[in-house]
């Protein structure tokens, strides 16, 4: 099977690493090259730390770069049966980008959004044919995390949700099958524990350092709820509280105003050098 992913960051390159490492051939599409050069780029580094770790080969190396393509067409998704997006957070864009890949790809090619928390039965009534999308939520760093959430909207074919259970089996990975609902689990879960965190903060409670301490030696997590949100980045953290805020109308899915602040502070985690904690380039 041909995979088709587009969006060349963070996601999509991860992505892309995860299925040509299994031998898919794989395309890796994004609207400029520059954007398909540097998720490129993050494929190779990766690879290169697997190399020097001794987990893989040089050999092994070579062949997973070769199963993967690089363009800034769309219509290389044509001859595609799985289509992976992992653009942008908006559900607007999400939108117009599968309609323009339902005029391009064959009929019985499967979609899938890997949006963290939008939701899908909207996103699939941007098609003629919305039963062919799913949810296929991976997380990051996915060559890594062992888990994706596979969300069926309610047009969902039960078929279109074997075939990607197949998939995720040959790619090694873990599966949970999710009925649609804003921020499916884990999200659902972690992000609010993540605002509960910065409100211990932001109330003078304890110090970013002692609140991560207690939640690593004191519910055993292998991360404290700060450094997550800053490696997850603030503004995707914010954004998903939006979400699930807006669907649900739950204050107790306020964002917390700290939370707010930083964003837009600029200070999104380790992708900007700076989070609730300093991190060197």
């Amino acid at each position: 099977m041909n995979v088709f992913i587009i969006g060349a960051g963070t996601m999509g390159s991860g992505i892309a690493q995860v299925f040509a490492s299994k031998g898919f051939q794989t395309v890796l599409c994004d609207k400029d090259e520059k954007l398909v050069e540097t998720g490129y780029e993050t494929i190779e580094n990766s690879l290169n730390r697997l190399v020097k770790k001794e987990t893989i080969s040089q050999d092994k190396k070579g062949e997973i770069l070769l199963n993967i393509k690089k363009t800034t067409d769309k219509t290389d998704a044509a001859g595609c049966h799985l289509i992976i997006e992992a653009v942008v957070e908006n559900i607007e864009i999400k939108k117009v980008l599968f309609g323009e890949l339902e005029q391009i790809t064959v009929k019985d090619a499967i979609f899938a959004t890997n949006t963290s928390s939008l939701s899908v039965t909207e996103i699939a009534a941007a098609l003629k044919d919305p039963g062919r999308l799913l949810g296929m939520h991976f997380f990051n760093p996915a060559p890594l995390m062992k888990l994706v959430e596979i969300i069926k909207g309610i047009n969902s074919r039960d078929d279109s949700v074997e075939k990607v259970i197949g998939i995720v089996k040959e790619l090694d990975k873990e599966y949970v099958v999710v009925n649609e609902s804003c921020g499916f689990i884990v999200n659902r879960i972690l992000i609010p524990m993540i605002n509960e965190a910065i409100g211990v903060l932001a109330e003078g409670i304890a110090s970013a350092e002692d609140i991560d301490k207690a939640m690593k030696f004191g519910a055993n997590h292998p991360m404290g709820p700060l450094s997550l949100g800053d490696m997850i980045g603030n503004d995707i953290v914010l954004a998903i509280m939006n979400n699930l805020y807006k669907e649900f109308g739950d204050s107790k899915y306020r964002p917390h105003p700290l939370l707010k602040k930083i964003v837009r502070a600029g200070h999104l985690g380790r992708k900007t050098g700076i989070g609730f904690f300093k991190y060197q380039s």
